[in-house]
């Protein structure tokens, strides 16, 4: 007998899905201000992405063995906490050293939260409908990354213009954030939100969830017999490498605008990393129909050599060609993280659970190559330094070429001598 859905938690799957990515893809928007305000060199701005990246990395297999002992809810409630502590500390304080504080509890509580929800969403919503709301919840995901940047630029503009004229809303966050930092408005609202999740979460019933092979975490001796396997290996880099380059585009977007096209980063800036994540977002449904008729890796390479064109082009070219080519290359990122983690899970017969904590360690790859560009910035340039992105897209155009998967497009059957 089918079990019941429970579409209230498959809507509060989707708020989390929300409010995850409204905070965690903010940095690229604002990092001009935040450079400028505490004075800070390329690889001191670099450090905020590698705070907040790092401790996700580093809290990927550690939140499965917590989500498997404290189960769901108390998980979440945990995440939060320290998600709205982390907001609420930096607003009060903010500092450079604070921030990098607070950056790094936000990303750990993110880390947790991703661990909770795709099981939570499989089991409220049915496992038949699992794909299309793992698909909608991706949408979800992308709007919210669209629509932040566009909301710290409307705090910015018009924090300056408060007065009685202005609403209540702008007026409190005038009163609580420093007027020469404005942008920290942002960590307020942030505060808020993530309090109001910590009251949700609380008051919701959560239905049991039995975990599949793949989203169990296991002991510390299969990480050993994984870490061993060369394919685990090369797809770990692979991770790292997709989410070094989307974070190593997303995070420098308003600052190359700046420094090559003088571009305001709260008004130019910031629509172009909303669009950044928007057409990544578009781009996804494009790749879905791509993938009913062509080879996963016939996609991947294809997309990743027209991210090497276009990177081109918007590094090179003229205003217009970085406004246009840097929402061009989120469309081209669209696909690339879906199917490298599918490629590596299709490569190996079993504990996917924890091969997937593996993969989304690699998370990492968004705190060094956004930091090495930071770094590369203060020596030679930040064009220059966003070079470093033509080695982490050619390193997926290698995973493109060399993967073997056991599975490919649902076609080919798992090999026998792989078969248990």
């Amino acid at each position: 007998m089918p079990m019941k859905r429970n579409y209230y938690m498959v809507a509060l799957v989707f708020i989390v899905f929300f409010v995850i990515s409204f905070i965690t893809n903010i940095l690229g928007s604002i990092n001009p201000n935040v450079s400028d305000s505490f004075h800070l060199s390329g690889a001191m701005t670099g450090l905020l992405p590698f705070s907040f990246f790092i401790a996700y990395g580093l809290m990927s297999i550690p939140s499965g063995m917590l989500v498997e002992k404290y189960k769901e809810k108390i998980s979440m409630s945990g995440g939060w906490i320290v998600a709205t502590i982390g907001a609420f500390v930096f607003a009060l304080f903010p500092s450079y050293p604070v921030f990098l504080g607070s950056l790094f509890f936000i990303g750990a509580a993110m880390a947790l939260m991703q661990v909770v929800i795709n099981p939570l969403l499989r089991v409220s919503g049915g496992e038949e409908h699992f794909a299309f709301y793992s698909v909608f919840a991706q949408l979800v995901f992308g709007g919210a990354s669209f629509l932040s940047p566009y909301v710290y630029s409307y705090l910015v503009l018009n924090l300056d213009k408060s007065g009685p004229q202005s609403n209540w809303f702008l007026q409190i966050l005038a009163n609580i954030t420093p007027e020469h930092l404005p942008w920290v408005s942002l960590y307020w609202v942030f505060g808020v939100i993530t309090l109001l999740m910590i009251v949700i979460i609380v008051a919701s019933r959560f239905p049991k969830v039995e975990r599949k092979e793949d989203e169990t975490t296991g002991a510390w001796a299969i990480h050993k017999e994984l870490l061993k396997d060369k394919t685990v290996i090369l797809f770990f880099f692979g991770i790292f490498a997709y989410v070094g380059t989307e974070q190593g585009i997303a995070n420098w977007i308003s600052e190359f605008l700046r420094t090559y096209h003088g571009l305001r980063p709260e008004v130019e800036g910031a629509a172009a990393v909303g669009w950044f994540w928007g057409m990544l977002t578009i781009g996804c449904l494009l790749g879905m129909l791509l993938l009913k008729f062509i080879d996963s890796k016939l996609v991947l390479r294809i997309f990743v050599i027209a991210a090497m064109i276009i990177l081109t082009v918007t590094l090179f070219g003229g205003e217009q060609m970085a406004i246009y080519g840097f929402p061009a290359l989120g469309f081209t990122l669209s696909v690339m993280w879906s199917i490298t983690v599918s490629l590596a899970l299709n490569s190996v017969a079993k504990y996917h659970g924890t091969f997937s904590g593996i993969l989304m360690s690699g998370i990492a790859g968004g705190a060094l190559v956004s930091l090495l560009i930071g770094g590369l910035k203060d020596l030679i340039g930040l064009r220059q330094g966003m070079f470093v992105l033509y080695l982490t897209l050619g390193y997926l155009l290698f995973i493109s070429i060399w993967a073997k998967p056991l599975i490919a497009n649902k076609t080919i059957q798992l090999k026998k001598q792989a078969a248990e």
